[in-house]
């Protein structure tokens, strides 16, 4: 699982986003749909603002759900909740625990994800200290983040060209309006309502998806 966010080759992989409030029953169903549409490289638990006694119970009911799928199971902003949930990783954002703090909580087996919004700086900075990955964005308005940075897809041409240390894209990704970012080398694009608020439910969405990132694949192999 952890080997999840560890590549860099050239096709694409979901990393999906839960929504900032869940009921657990109805999800989990809705989690496993997603999980049974596709490739998933990792999912992430993010409710903000619920008790830390719910986000346990969440990670104890759902994290299962992945690791029979191997996908990687990421906690957002909270690396001790992650430690206490035995979580893969946990995912901090410019205002969470500091990437050290995180490390040093979670030990070196652990994935730790730094968001760098729109800033190759602060991309170069994580990925020296250590970081597994680095999540750039957003991209596009988000229904379900608000956020003042507009990142441009050249960015991820870059980072796919000079850097190892794979890029997660962010923010109002749908299988609409992916395709540019696949195309510039994201490694990883993560998406909630992309997926949860398909028409055709959860695991089409993940199908449809995964259908871009195979035909950018093919391409790139084509022309290769």
């Amino acid at each position: 699982m952890a080997a999840a966010a560890q590549q860099n080759d050239a096709r694409t992989r979901l990393y999906l986003i839960s929504p900032a409030t869940i009921d657990l029953d109805s999800f989990a169903g809705d989690l496993e749909a997603a999980l049974d549409g596709g490739d998933v490289g990792a999912f992430q638990l993010r409710l903000k603002g619920a008790p830390d006694d719910a986000v346990l119970k969440a990670a104890e009911r759902l994290m299962p759900l992945c690791h029979a799928r191997d996908v990687a199971f990421i906690i957002n902003d909270r690396p001790d909740l992650a430690r206490d949930a035995r979580a893969d990783g946990v995912h901090v954002g410019q205002e969470d625990a500091p990437y050290a703090e995180a490390r040093q909580m979670l030990g070196a087996e652990a994935m730790v994800g730094v968001t760098c919004r729109d800033s190759n700086s602060d991309g170069l900075e994580a990925a020296e200290a250590g970081a597994d990955y680095v999540a750039f964005g957003a991209f596009f308005p988000s229904p379900t983040k608000d956020s003042t940075v507009q990142a441009e897809v050249d960015q991820l041409a870059w980072w796919s060209k000079m850097m190892l240390v794979p890029s997660v894209a962010i923010g109002g990704i749908t299988a609409e309006n992916c395709r540019p970012l696949v195309e510039a080398g994201a490694d990883f694009l993560a998406v909630a309502s992309g997926v949860w608020d398909f028409g055709d439910g959860p695991g089409a969405a993940v199908a449809a998806f995964n259908r871009v990132f195979e035909e950018v694949a093919d391409t790139h192999a084509g022309a290769a």
